[in-house]
């Protein structure tokens, strides 16, 4: 699969290149396998052979000559790049897993400010403290899945995290959201297989359409305008119009969303830079748009000279640099994101998949970023020469719903590109949502739990 970052996963020289071009070339409409280009290579090089088989045969020569250098080189990276995955699977096949159910109570007079102090608190990157930890033993830092689930047409908000850290999650709900429940629940994802018939299933990841450090539309800009300490029923909840979406499908029909995140560092820009850094690199070309020439007379040599000046910045070029630095300057997670809708085949609607590539609108902007569709499903564009047996598209469905069930995006088998959001942005996708929201497809909590009074006679 593909890497997180501008950089190959199996570290090869230009295998990125390749990759890419796969990735564009499949966008296209053309899904097109290896099995082509390597037929290709082979007869490109059987005429050269025909041209000129004389400095073909020194070609080979020179190369055969020079496999003890560059066979090693490729052998040893490999073999380290093997061992250090290889470690990196047999420890987190040994971690433990639980899911929780987010059960809500009738009334929550909450922001999704709640939730960012949640996530800002998951702001930690443990297990990768040295060099022995992360490669010897393969220790990689916890990352968690917020899961927005329509089982039909009952809306379910899960949390799955590793065991160890169940308590502390448990303990920041609780601490901003002392009327929900916290339950352990069975995988739903295990219960039921999309990828197999007599279901059929369409499913993609997400990603952001513009550099990360430019922010989506985050339930900041939902609240009411006239008001600076808006009430929870005062705001428009950027959940509420998914949350209806998601209790609208009928009772055989399933809608999965999934949001992976985990602590940021430095590994989308292959350990050179942070997403702080590439924010700077945005404004500083906002600024330089802002570079005006202005042409003068030299009173000395009588010659006309240009100079260049800074010229006012436009109200919206003050509010983009303004939006990038308050984004870039809280908490970063790097963000993987999908769905998938799946229904048997007589209950499946087709007209769902529109609606599930536009998941995200309301969260996104023109002169911010917004949140587009990539891979699995989302490479094919229905043309007759695309996939004409259908073998590569089940293929991907069923990794797919593989991906989903290890709740994988940040490490093999299933290393994909991700986004960088900060917590403000993370908490706009997922959070209890407030008491504007009014949905029938919720499962409320109908009575409430207190703890007893602290003067109660024994």
């Amino acid at each position: 699969m593909s890497s997180g970052g501008h950089g190959s996963s199996n570290g090869l020289p230009f295998f990125n290149i390749a990759e890419d071009f796969f990735v564009k070339a499949h966008g296209q409409g053309v899904a097109m396998g290896a099995k082509p280009f390597l037929i290709a290579g082979a007869m490109m090089l059987f005429a050269f052979l025909v041209v000129s088989p004389a400095q073909t045969l020194r070609n080979f020569e020179l190369l055969i000559f020079l496999s003890p250098i560059w066979m090693t080189i490729v052998l040893v990276r490999f073999a380290v790049y093997r061992f250090v995955e290889a470690n990196r699977v047999g420890w987190l096949a040994n971690q433990e897993y639980v899911l929780l159910e987010l059960k809500m109570p009738r009334d929550i007079r909450k922001t999704p400010l709640a939730m960012e102090t949640v996530i800002t608190n998951l702001h930690i990157g443990p297990n990768e403290s040295t060099w022995y930890k992360k490669y010897i033993n393969g220790s990689v830092r916890p990352w968690w899945s917020f899961e927005i689930v329509s089982l039909g047409g009952k809306v379910h908000f899960y949390i799955w995290t590793r065991e160890g850290f169940r308590r502390a999650v448990e303990s920041f709900i609780y601490a901003q959201y002392p009327g929900v429940e916290l339950t352990e629940a069975m995988d739903y994802s295990l219960l039921y297989d999309p990828s197999h018939h007599p279901n059929k299933m369409w499913g993609c990841d997400y990603k952001k359409t513009k550099e990360d450090p430019i922010p989506i539309r985050t339930y900041a800009e939902f609240m009411n305008p006239t008001s600076t300490l808006a009430k929870p029923e005062e705001t428009i909840d950027p959940l509420a119009q998914i949350i209806e979406l998601l209790g609208s499908i009928g009772p055989k029909e399933q809608f999965w969303v999934q949001i992976n995140f985990r602590m940021t560092k430095k590994e989308k820009y292959n350990g050179e830079r942070t997403w702080k850094e590439e924010g700077l690199d945005i404004i500083q070309e906002i600024r330089d748009k802002a570079v005006r020439k202005t042409s003068r007379m030299n009173a000395a040599t009588g010659m006309m000279v240009e100079e260049e000046g800074f010229g006012p910045l436009t109200k919206g070029q003050q509010e983009d640099i303004y939006a990038i630095e308050r984004n870039v300057n809280k908490p970063g997670f790097d963000v993987g994101m999908r769905a998938i809708y799946t229904a048997p085949e007589e209950a499946f609607q087709g007209s769902m998949i529109s609606f599930l590539i536009g998941l995200w609108k309301p969260m996104s902007s023109e002169n911010g970023n917004g949140i587009g569709i990539t891979r699995w499903d989302a490479i094919f564009n229905d043309y007759p020469w695309e996939d004409k047996s259908g073998h590569h598209k089940a293929h991907l469905e069923h990794q797919l719903v593989d991906a989903y069930r290890r709740r994988a995006y940040f490490n093999e088998p299933y290393k994909l590109g991700w986004a960088i959001m900060s917590s403000e942005e993370l908490a706009t996708l997922f959070h209890v949502p407030s008491a504007s929201v009014t949905a029938p497809s919720i499962p409320r909590i109908q009575s409430s739990t207190k703890e007893a009074p602290s003067n109660l006679p024994l």
